[in-house]
């Protein structure tokens, strides 16, 4: 099937991989990348940061070898790095050779190929006191269409909505209402959405944080113990949280793989439901069969 599929795109196009975390997006990448040539490029907010490789399954050395690959721990783990940033960066990377864009960040996505509102900057001021508040405050000072239009569960998405709005007056649905045009629109793209199962997908989810704590990412937390700051987007990362507290003693391996599967699980879930609602005319795949093929 995977064959298949890839004999039917079309190579003058790029092409957009979305689909939940761990459900063979980057394969299927390096899959094409590897029978029809071009570039593959991260579209996932977690693995642009240089601190976590193992923790959030950014392509290995090994799979870098075999292809290009632009936009992966590219950024300190301090730096600010938003949405606008990874257009910015992107966009140059479409005129070259074809770029193969994958990940799991729906807004990555949508300013891609919907637009993007051009946003003023936070400033510092502004983001240090989000930093200091609780996600049910923040929730309480927004309206209700940003409410509607963002995941309320995502601390950072809410939070960047607080920040929009304390920072320029206007909430952020004011700001998102003048988008600019898409750098891809309808035709200049080939989108594909791998559709997981639940429960295929949960076991691959448990699986494959098992094998990051034994392959390096107790030694990636380890490195990051001083440097840890929950306020930071790089360490808000799906599993951070749990490998910490295996470093530091407060949690066993398999506290750890049970509290970050059901988070990972949850995150899952809710890509799925954005995936279903804003790419409905993407092409679905099944995940189990592209990973048998």
């Amino acid at each position: 099937m995977m064959r298949d599929l890839i004999a039917k795109l079309p190579k003058d196009l790029p092409v957009l991989i979305a689909g939940p975390t761990a459900s063979g997006k980057s394969a299927l990448a390096l899959a094409i990348a590897e029978a029809q040539g071009g570039v593959i490029v991260n579209a996932d907010a977690s693995q642009v940061y240089d601190c976590w490789r193992v923790l959030t399954a950014r392509p290995s050395a090994e799979e870098e070898a075999r292809a290009p690959h632009h936009l992966y721990g590219h950024i300190p783990y301090d730096a600010p790095y938003s949405t606008g940033h990874w257009l910015r960066e992107v966009t140059p990377l479409l005129s070259g050779a074809r770029p193969i864009i994958v990940g799991g960040t729906g807004l990555y996505f949508g300013a891609l190929t919907e637009g993007l509102a051009d946003i003023p900057d936070t400033p510092p001021e502004v983001r240090a006191q989000a930093d200091a508040l609780d996600l049910g405050k923040m929730l309480a000072a927004l309206d209700r269409e940003t409410l509607q239009r963002i995941d309320v569960a995502n601390r950072a998405r809410v939070q960047r909505a607080w920040e929009v709005q304390h920072a320029t007056g206007q909430p952020l649905s004011h700001w998102q209402d003048q988008t600019r045009d898409p750098v891809l629109g309808p035709g200049a793209f080939a989108g594909v959405v791998m559709d997981s199962p639940k429960e295929w997908l949960t076991p691959r989810i448990a699986a494959r944080f098992d094998q990051m704590l034994k392959g390096g990412a107790l030694e990636e937390a380890r490195a990051m113990l001083d440097r840890h700051n929950p306020a930071l987007p790089s360490c808000r990362a799906i599993g951070v949280a749990e490998a910490l507290a295996v470093v530091r003693g407060e949690m066993d391996h398999e506290a750890a793989v049970e509290r970050a599967t059901i988070a990972t699980r949850q995150y899952a879930k809710r890509q799925r439901t954005w995936f279903r609602s804003r790419m409905a005319e993407w092409h679905w795949i099944s995940s189990p069969a592209m990973v048998e093929a």
